[in-house]
């Protein structure tokens, strides 16, 4: 499975820079892409400028996060970042280094890629099904064809509460 991240201290994605940067003089980490932009990685623990949603966002998608965990006695994760031409193995492997993977589900998104992964972890897989993972991915879907990356998130996340039982411990 070559799709696994190599360093776990970089954040990989695309940052917009000016075209018109010679080569000799892209930042560490940048390369001119083949349709002309620039394509680059940054550390985690360099600044973020902007962030893909604002304040209130952050706080919608984590109320929707807690209540769907709180209401189901599972762990759900998203993840925001290109998934490779390997996607599915890739959203396992992301599964995988979650801390409690066992009892998580993960929603792996590439915007980029225009990818959707589901996921869910060995203990919970009899309750969060491919089928309730396929309603979750039916959900989000209107919402990012439309262009609203939070409300498809969001959708997804309820809709997958709503239809999977509980867990027991």
């Amino acid at each position: 499975m070559s799709s696994r991240l190599e360093d776990p201290q970089v954040q990989h994605g695309e940052v917009a820079i000016e075209t018109t940067v010679r080569p000799e003089n892209l930042p560490l980490g940048a390369v001119h892409t083949a349709s002309g932009r620039i394509s680059a990685v940054r550390f985690l623990d360099e600044p973020v400028d902007k962030l893909p949603f604002d304040k209130f966002d952050r706080i919608r998608l984590d109320e929707a996060l807690v209540n769907a965990t709180r209401a189901t006695g599972m762990n759900f994760t998203i993840y925001l970042g290109d998934l490779g031409a390997e996607s599915n193995d890739t959203a396992f492997e992301l599964l995988d280094s979650l801390d409690d993977s066992a009892h998580s589900v993960l929603i792996s998104v590439s915007p980029g890629e225009r990818k959707i992964e589901v996921v869910s972890g060995s203990a919970v897989a009899h309750k969060a099904t491919d089928r309730i993972c396929q309603l979750g991915i039916t959900a989000a879907l209107p919402s990012f064809r439309e262009g609203h990356l939070l409300d498809g998130l969001v959708s997804a996340v309820k809709v997958m509460a709503a239809a999977t039982t509980p867990v027991r411990a």
